[in-house]
């Protein structure tokens, strides 16, 4: 006797919109960069487009890993011809200014802007670092020693942390603002103290 086979039924799923899932998987995603969009243009290819601003599309072939063998070859050719001249053996090519080279140089500019520091510590190291301080100011093996010091932390990860905290602004100027230390004006010897328990040599 044949087995029959039964086949699920087809269901037209009618919530779902075709087009825009087709959409949406061939998309490689939107330009948020606002230079870039200002100066693409739908008309020309992304290759063609990167060019006329300046930047590169493939970066292997802009910025070329030295090939050993290659090198050998020159220097081999070198010792056999003597007279051969880097001018003969490589052939100048003359590179065309981008039309658009405004783009790359605004780029540049945007990266090497300075940037506002984001990071933050924990609350709970802040109250931990916080309390460290209050407690022995600038003495880090005295830290160490301390029993809230539940992982055994050394005197140099605590002077690390310590130095993290002093270089958030945020922060730090929160502490010193609870403290009254901000308006307070410190004397010489203790901010000589503070610089020397920071710079302390790792050999001790």
């Amino acid at each position: 006797m044949k087995i029959k086979k039964q086949h699920k039924k087809k269901k037209y799923l009618h919530k779902l919109n075709r087009k825009r899932m087709h959409n949406k998987l061939r998309s490689t995603g939107q330009v948020n960069c606002k230079v870039l969009k200002e100066a693409w243009s739908n008309k020309k290819s992304s290759l063609r487009n990167l060019r006329d601003m300046g930047l590169a599309n493939d970066p292997n072939k802009v910025i070329k890993i030295p090939n050993l063998k290659e090198e050998k070859l020159k220097i081999a050719k070198k010792i056999v011809n003597p007279d051969l001249s880097d001018s003969d053996e490589e052939l100048i090519t003359v590179k065309k200014t981008p039309s658009k080279k405004s783009v790359a140089e605004q780029l540049e500019k945007e990266a090497k802007a300075p940037r506002e520091r984001r990071f933050m510590l924990p609350k709970g190291q802040v109250e931990f670092i916080t309390y460290l301080l209050d407690k022995y100011g600038h003495d880090y093996k005295a830290m160490a020693k301390d029993r809230k010091n539940y992982y055994q932390e050394t005197w140099k990860q605590l002077r690390a942390k310590v130095k993290t905290f002093m270089g958030i602004p945020k922060q730090y100027g929160e502490y010193l603002e609870s403290r009254g230390l901000l308006d307070k004006e410190e004397n010489e010897e203790d901010l000589k103290e503070q610089a020397k328990a920071l710079i302390m040599s790792d050999s001790d």
